[in-house]
């Protein structure tokens, strides 16, 4: 405890001597300026210090005026507001863990009960109260997730202690997120805060899940139904205030999806064709989100066509088509170039040189006209591209 005890207080000699100019100097500036009299001697000296004439002066002002809300350089003092503000919450968060993990096997039922959920409530009030002034909006978020967490741990602790015997996970977390699901509801139809969406759709959709798994639905068509729900919400999330979440929305959504679709089509055919269908599927996905997620198309028509072009050489290895593998990709090539795509281009020149590979160590393992053949092919096609390149730039 001594030893705890003096490493704290080397970090916090180590800390003032980083912190305690910066904290002083805006102490003394905020103290310095009280009233206008004695905001406008300042910047007479300010003016005077760096010679800035009056003309300089009123360009600054306009230009401030004309950007309007544009957020600005934070000043020292709030900085320091801030960073205590954080110092306070963590050593809050810290003193009630070390509580809990110190004294939980010696509380009762009720003390655990107050010191899980009754904190996550308090948070709630206070977080409301920053909702309801409106002053501390760098709050919201921090005490919103914070107040979820410990309330949803708190709920978990209330059915353990009230069920002590019961191990029905699955109805304590209906009952759980069914609860929160609720109470981030109405704080949604309050405030309207993106935060409050962000949770309530993760209770919504976990209350969802858990319940139809307990009616005893196939995980596949869980997946299909949610992800696609999903999907749908997210493109409606577009239209809103919410639009940031639209884009990881659409992300869990379509992988959501994708899954359910990959396990059904797999049990009722063969995972090749799995693969190949839904790599064609999540491509196509990308190809309408295009224009307006740029990263989602992009991880999109990667991770599409390693499906794509994986169940499609299992299909046909072996077989006397194996060149439509070949001719596949070569077609893929000019939707690259079409779509403007490197993400579908690095795979299919990886598909396609694999497949030359392949074919080559199957059927022409001591052939010298093959790799002969291959670059001739090579300069052929270097020939015609820079052919195709010169006719457009007429054009």
């Amino acid at each position: 405890m001594i030893a705890l005890l003096l490493l704290l207080l080397i970090l916090l000699l180590i800390g003032g001597g980083i912190w305690a100019w910066p904290l002083l100097a805006a102490a003394l500036g905020l103290s310095s300026v009280t009233d206008k009299a004695g905001a406008l001697r300042h910047i007479g000296q300010l003016m005077r210090t760096y010679d800035i004439s009056p003309a300089e002066v009123e360009t600054a002002h306009r230009a401030a005026l004309g950007a309007g809300n544009l957020p600005g350089k934070r000043s020292r003092g709030e900085i320091a507001r801030t960073l205590f503000t954080y110092l306070g919450a963590i050593f809050i968060v810290a003193g009630v863990g070390t509580y809990l993990g110190s004294f939980w096997d010696a509380m009762g039922s009720i003390m655990r009960v107050l010191v899980t959920l009754g904190t996550g409530y308090v948070l709630l009030m206070v977080l409301l109260a920053a909702l309801h002034r409106d002053r501390y909006p760098g709050l919201i978020l921090p005490l919103t997730l914070a107040s979820a967490v410990i309330t949803t741990c708190g709920w978990y602790v209330f059915l353990d202690e009230l069920l002590p015997q019961s191990d029905d996970w699955r109805g304590a977390t209906l009952f759980v997120c069914g609860v929160m699901a609720i109470q981030q509801c109405v704080l949604l139809a309050k405030y309207g805060r993106t935060v409050l969406a962000f949770t309530t759709l993760l209770y919504l959709y976990g209350f969802m899940q858990v319940g139809l798994d307990k009616l005893g639905i196939d995980i596949a068509y869980i997946a299909i139904v949610l992800g696609a729900s999903l999907f749908l919400i997210a493109t409606a999330l577009e239209k809103t205030a919410h639009r940031i979440l639209a884009e990881p929305a659409l992300l869990i959504g379509l992988c959501w999806l994708n899954s359910g679709l990959f396990d059904r089509i797999a049990v009722a055919t063969a995972s090749h064709w799995a693969a190949l269908l839904v790599g064609v599927s999540v491509m196509l996905a990308a190809y309408g989100l295009s224009g307006r997620y740029p990263r989602l198309t992009a991880l999109g028509y990667f991770v599409g066509s390693v499906m794509a072009y994986a169940g499609l050489f299992d299909l046909v290895e072996g077989t006397p088509v194996e060149l439509v593998y070949l001719a596949v990709t070569a077609a893929a090539l000019y939707g690259c170039v079409a779509l403007e795509s490197r993400a579908l281009l690095l795979t299919t020149v990886i598909a396609m040189l694999g497949f030359i590979g392949y074919f080559s160590a199957e059927h022409f393992a001591d052939s010298l006209g093959w790799p002969v053949t291959l670059m001739l092919m090579g300069c052929a096609f270097l020939g015609v591209g820079a052919l195709a390149l010169r006719v457009k730039r007429r054009i």
